[in-house]
């Protein structure tokens, strides 16, 4: 089988058939029939599979990681632990480290926070939070809560599919949630289904009716009244680019997630239960840091003010939550910016998770700016967080925030080097 075949099988919808394409590039790979990337010291946290929304299945996240240099990769989907077994599976066929973990909307409507907007562009008083360094032998008890949230979050989907539809009526379009949505997910094998996947649906109806390019773009700009920026225009021009249907979803989404979105859903647990769920199972309950922002990276958000105004009272109180560590996007923010998170995280003994949020194909793996001398600790920190989710799944009593090791490592470096240790015995 030809290397073109095995990349589009990473993609299949059956897992087996997806490892056994995996399987196939690592042995082209060792015959020199595909050139070896050469190995970084990059690692990246935060990676989106097709469990949540994402072009790449667990194996083909893992493919690509592989590729493009990185030593470590995690994954982290929305509401969804049930990719972890195949990238867990896959990083053994690579040969690269992983970790595991999901991301889940959280509300403080119960907090003193109750209308701010904390990390959440859609919704006040609504974070994303998430939770790393899942032991192995807890992802069933892990999907037992995320079961419970994609049940609310699908009433909520159906009812945003028919707002939507309202929104599309006077252009002859409209959405079935069973038909048009949902076999776009992987919710048949415990993936989620999330506003993305709306919009996805929405995309392939106005390629079926415009095709793409120019009509597209006029039907865009002229009858939806979308202002396209001239780089998004050129995407847009590039008919043949191979995710074409991903630049279109991204026009929608900027424009048309705020008008269709249906706050105060159910499937936003209250945060102290969520964390306390998460510690109870070894895992590492973080906040992810979003940070005003002037212009997207992706091109799907709009400028906007999140928690900076307030973030001094949000880290201490996430603290007294229960909340072990910060995650945050050097690629996303100023330098003055990550300066204040790192030092309050130093202040307040939060352990540092980076990731750079890839759920898209124009995304890198790689995050440059995370080579700046001033993020070097977060390679360290990675290999911590390898060690914890290790030595958590042979010994609950040992992961990185336990009483037992707090005890023996009072100070958070000193345990962040001790777990360093464990970590770097899983490189792979």
């Amino acid at each position: 089988m030809n290397k073109e075949t095995l990349l589009q099988e990473l993609n299949a919808p059956e897992k087996e058939i997806r490892l056994e394409a995996l399987r196939g590039l690592r042995a082209m790979l060792d015959a020199g029939e595909i050139e070896e990337p050469g190995r970084t010291a990059d690692t990246n946290n935060h990676v989106h599979t097709t469990y949540s929304f994402s072009p790449y299945s667990p194996a083909a996240a893992v493919y690509y990681a592989y590729m493009s240099g990185l030593c470590t990769v995690g994954i982290v989907d929305h509401d969804s632990i049930s990719g972890a077994r195949e990238f867990i599976e896959a990083g053994e066929i690579m040969g690269i480290t992983t970790t595991i973990g999901c991301e889940v909307r959280v509300s403080f409507a119960d907090t003193s926070f109750k209308g701010r907007t904390l990390n959440n562009p859609d919704e006040p008083a609504v974070a994303y939070i998430a939770l790393h360094g899942l032991p192995h032998n807890k992802i069933g008890e892990m999907d037992g809560l995320l079961s419970q949230i994609r049940a609310k979050r699908n009433e909520r989907n159906k009812k945003q599919v028919e707002k939507l539809n309202e929104i599309m009526k006077p252009y002859g379009l409209a959405l079935d949630f069973e038909t048009d949505v949902e076999p776009l997910s992987m919710a048949r094998d415990g993936g989620s289904i999330t506003e993305r996947h709306i919009l996805f649906g929405l995309t392939k109806k106005l390629i079926e009716k415009y095709g793409r390019g120019e009509k597209l773009i006029r039907f865009l700009e002229n009858d939806m009244g979308i202002a396209l920026k001239p780089n998004v225009k050129k995407m847009l021009e590039d008919t043949e680019f191979f995710a074409y249907e991903y630049d279109v979803l991204n026009v929608l989404k900027s424009e048309l997630v705020p008008r269709f979105f249906i706050a105060q859903g159910e499937d936003s647990f209250p945060v102290k239960k969520v964390v306390d769920y998460a510690r109870a199972l070894g895992v590492i309950p973080t906040y992810c840091y979003l940070g005003d922002v002037a212009e997207s990276p992706t091109g799907d958000k709009k400028a906007q003010k999140f928690e900076d105004e307030y973030l001094d009272d949000l880290f201490l109180y996430v603290k007294e939550l229960g909340f072990e560590a910060l995650s945050y996007m050097p690629s996303r923010n100023t330098m003055e910016q990550l300066a204040r998170v790192m030092d309050k995280c130093r202040e307040l003994d939060f352990f540092e998770i980076s990731g750079e949020d890839i759920n898209q194909p124009r995304q890198s793996f790689i995050c440059m700016k995370q080579r700046d001398d001033a993020f070097k600790h977060l390679s360290d920190n990675t290999w911590a967080l390898v060690g914890h989710e290790n030595a958590a799944t042979l010994d609950p009593s040992e992961s990185i925030y336990s009483d037992k090791m707090k005890r023996e490592y009072p100070q958070l470096k000193d345990r962040v080097a001790h777990f360093k240790e464990i970590g770097i015995r899983y490189k792979k």
